[in-house]
């Protein structure tokens, strides 16, 4: 078969005239490449478009060795450098993984090509075209998973603590639960009139709702004082029923006052079953807020990836997409001890979008400032109408700030200022697209101990 009637089988030349195929054929040099021949490196220049005959050719993530492919090009496709292409450079190796017979045509002609033959031209271009809306798809697609990955860690690791609290108030209280008819039995050898026993519960009820937060230094001396208090009352076991009776705000002045009402013979049985039923309350009421939480963790991953509404676009609460947000990356946060100061005004209007790509602008740019805080640092977000058509998000950090000669450049695809395996570039660059798409403005104003990300988003 001639290399005419190689290149007409190609389905992208299926309406290009014979003559500007063989115009192609005439200023390309033609190769036979054998398996594992390295046509790139990363960072070599890209000078020639390649068009492959037959054989497979990879564009992977490595230099040497084993690597994930990122791309492959079997026979009748093309490679390289296109029509009116900007790619100078190549960040990823580019190797053969079979015997390949290709064409190779110097970026030199390219200029003669677009002028003189536009079939040829069109079909190369829409090529190029098709490639970067997929690979624009393709990169949306891996920062929605890198994100979710992120998200996804971070929720796993807020949902252990509650979880292990669940389960471990729980087999407290099957065993605390277990020791109840010895305090029952206790219980029914006290003689006590109707009014001692109204006079306990009231002591009881006006405690349980409370816990009261202490400091180690004032738990302990309050905790000494009630020990003290039951040990001169002859009362066993003081150490034990000490820690719960403080904990609800129990005191010596409230255990006279009970005492004054049972009297000292019934002091034992009532201080157990005070005991007692402030430590079922308490463990009841740890596994009631770890489910809480469990139930607040569902609900912002519910509502973040909005699965249970459609697809279109729709009036969004937006302090309601931030808030789910930063419950999803609370774990960075704290990891980091960065403070927080939210003003998301109750009576902010709704912006009209799409909910998924909201949240996904509000992961990235929180994400980075996150990543770009140092230990301790604030984060602020606030957001408030501008005029009367749009609402304006501010996300501001008191980190080192963006140097002035690349601010120009953070939104560009695949810029990063993070170390190799920490960023892909893409994150400010899906924002912009998604706040475009929004027929918004996204803008960035930075200097050291002060970088602010202000996004301006149409109400309707």
């Amino acid at each position: 078969m001639t290399l005419l009637e190689s290149l007409r089988q190609f389905p992208a030349f299926e309406t290009v005239p014979e003559a500007q195929l063989q115009w192609l054929i005439d200023r390309s040099e033609e190769e036979s490449l054998p398996i594992h021949h390295v046509i790139n490196n990363p960072g070599d220049m890209v000078d020639h478009l390649i068009l492959v005959i037959d054989g497979l050719i990879v564009i992977d993530s490595g230099q040497s060795g084993p690597s994930d492919d990122i791309a492959t090009f079997g026979p009748k496709t093309f490679l390289g450098l296109l029509p009116f292409s900007r790619l100078k450079h190549i960040r990823n190796r580019v190797i053969t993984e079979a015997p390949t017979h290709v064409l190779r045509l110097h970026r030199d002609h390219l200029r003669e090509l677009s002028q003189l033959h536009y079939e040829l031209t069109e079909a190369l271009v829409q090529q190029m075209t098709t490639r970067v809306r997929e690979m624009t798809r393709q990169t949306q697609q891996e920062d929605k998973m890198a994100s979710l990955g992120r998200l996804s860690a971070g929720l796993a690791h807020e949902l252990n603590n509650p979880v292990a609290a669940v389960v471990r108030s729980a087999d407290t209280l099957k065993t605390h639960m277990r020791a109840t008819p010895e305090n029952f039995k206790a219980i029914m050898h006290l003689n006590l009139t109707d009014e001692q026993v109204d006079s306990v519960d009231t002591a009881f009820f006006s405690k349980v709702d409370q816990r009261i937060t202490l400091s180690l230094l004032e738990r302990t001396s309050l905790e000494d004082d009630v020990t003290d208090w039951l040990d001169d009352h002859g009362v066993d076991d003081s150490v034990d029923l000490a820690g719960p009776l403080v904990e609800f705000g129990f005191t010596t002045d409230d255990l006279d006052t009970i005492l004054d009402k049972i009297g000292d013979q019934n002091l034992a049985g009532v201080v157990g079953w005070l005991v007692n039923n402030l430590v079922t309350e308490k463990l009841v009421m740890d596994i009631s807020e770890a489910s809480k939480r469990i139930s607040t963790l569902v609900g912002s991953i519910k509502n973040y990836t909005h699965m249970d509404r459609g697809v279109g676009k729709e009036q969004v609460p937006l302090a309601e997409g931030i808030r789910n947000t930063l419950t999803l990356l609370d774990h960075k946060l704290r990891s980091k001890h960065i403070g927080l100061t939210l003003n998301l005004p109750d009576d902010l209007p709704p912006v009209c979008g799409w909910p998924g790509e909201l949240n996904q602008l509000w992961t990235n740019l929180i994400d980075n400032a996150i990543d770009a805080l140092p230990d301790g640092g604030q984060l602020t977000i606030s957001s408030a109408p501008d005029g009367t058509d749009f609402v304006l998000t501010k996300v501001t950090d008191n980190g080192p700030g963006i140097p002035a000669d690349i601010q120009d450049k953070i939104f560009e695809p695949f810029f990063t200022t993070k170390e190799i395996g920490k960023g892909t570039g893409l994150g400010l660059d899906i924002a912009q697209g998604v706040v475009k798409h929004h027929n918004g403005s996204i803008k960035v104003a930075s200097e050291p101990g002060n970088t602010v990300f202000s996004v301006c988003l149409p109400i309707q």
